[in-house]
């Protein structure tokens, strides 16, 4: 077992590695106790060599790590990417790892299901079977154990049966694209922006009121700089069921606070009270037009239930017909939108999307095309003009 504790191995390893087509990458890292994920190991592999990389040796180097992750001649591949992508974009400033190839979407549309795990994967497409009794150790304690070490390792090197496998399938089928559409939404880096003034789409409020929204959004702007100020769990700082019991409360004093629901008395009576009161303060004093704007989902009109149902079938059957999972197609909101307009604004009828299900879709709305039961099996039949 290969563990990297210094800067001169760690640039060799690096060198090496940058002659490769493509590595395969894995991070373990924690974040139960801060806001900002702690890195605690990198893995990397490549087509005969893998290393486990400790960022929290002294005196480590990491710029040939980075400096591999950016060089666009290697191709990173990473199992369900999002949050590794997050940590090399808070290492860097921003700079994500380029290009980029996420086996967990790949398996999506080579029809595997909907975020199928990588012990699936590589049970399925390795004849691989992970030890899974060290993915909830501290990754942060010194010295790793070999166990660790061996089931860290794991998550890189079947990962190259896995994506050997999953691109043969994806250029057999036609379908790279499809892959590297999902890819540019993982690689821009607006999607790791942590910004306070949005911080309050994460709690999914229900209600429209523009004062309830606006003390709202004042509440989780201060809890989100100050969980980042602190580098404490938002959560921890304040729940989330507290934040919205007091935006629709709007207490004014500290024994109004003290009364919120999942908030102690010895809070809102020290500094974070009195933060939370002042926070409502500015809410209140934001004028109604400025209040944020709920994501506006359709109304569905009367009698369209049964055509969003037939819309369900149809997003099954050719989901199941081109081997692509559903949930990456589209959503049940999506259906309820395309129910409500033929120009809805969802990704289903755009792209690959369209061709596999949304323009099938318009057509079963429009009257040209039905669904017919056939034996055991629902058939697509396409309407001529007569028939409709």
């Amino acid at each position: 077992m290969t563990v990297i504790t210094d800067s001169a191995t760690l640039a060799a390893f690096c060198d090496r590695m940058s002659a490769e087509s493509f590595v395969t990458v894995d991070t373990e890292f924690m974040r139960d106790r801060t806001y900002w994920p702690d890195l605690c190991l990198v893995q990397i592999a490549g087509s005969e060599e893998a290393a486990a990389i400790d960022p929290m040796a002294d005196g480590i180097d990491l710029a040939p790590l980075l400096t591999l992750l950016a060089d666009p001649r290697v191709l990173k591949v990473f199992h369900a990417a999002r949050q590794d992508l997050e940590i090399f974009a808070l290492l860097t400033g921003g700079r994500l790892p380029t290009p980029i190839f996420d086996s967990q979407v790949a398996a999506m549309v080579c029809g595997f299901g909907d975020a199928v795990s990588y012990e699936t994967l590589a049970a399925r497409l390795a004849g691989a079977r992970i030890d899974k009794s060290s993915r909830f150790t501290d990754w942060s304690k010194r010295p790793l154990s070999e166990r660790q070490i061996t089931y860290a390792l794991a998550d890189v090197t079947h990962l190259r049966v896995v994506y050997l496998k999953l691109s043969k399938r994806l250029q057999s089928t036609g379908r790279e694209r499809w892959v590297d559409e999902e890819m540019a939404v993982l690689t821009d880096p607006a999607t790791y922006r942590l910004d306070p003034e949005s911080a309050w789409m994460r709690l999914k409020p229900r209600s429209g009121s523009p004062k309830f929204l606006n003390v709202l959004k004042a509440l989780a702007a201060w809890r989100e700089t100050e969980a980042q100020r602190r580098n404490l769990p938002r959560n921890r700082l304040v729940r989330d069921e507290a934040l919205l019991e007091i935006a629709a409360q709007t207490p004014k004093t500290v024994a109004e606070l003290a009364r919120s629901r999942g908030l102690s008395k010895g809070t809102a009576e020290g500094v974070v009270g009195e933060a939370l009161l002042a926070a409502v303060a500015r809410g209140l004093a934001a004028p109604p037009e400025d209040a944020p704007k709920l994501a506006e989902r359709p109304e569905v009109p009367p009698g369209r239930g049964p055509l969003i149902d037939l819309l369900k079938v149809l997003l099954k059957l050719k989901c199941e017909a081109h081997h692509v999972a559903q949930k990456l197609v589209a959503t049940t909101a999506d259906l309820e939108a395309i129910a409500c307009s033929d120009s809805a604004p969802v990704a289903a009828l755009h792209g690959w999307r369209r061709d596999v299900f949304g323009a099938d879709a318009l057509a079963l709305k429009q009257g040209r095309l039905a669904l017919a039961a056939a034996r055991d099996a629902i058939k697509v039949v396409p309407l001529e003009p007569d028939q409709v």
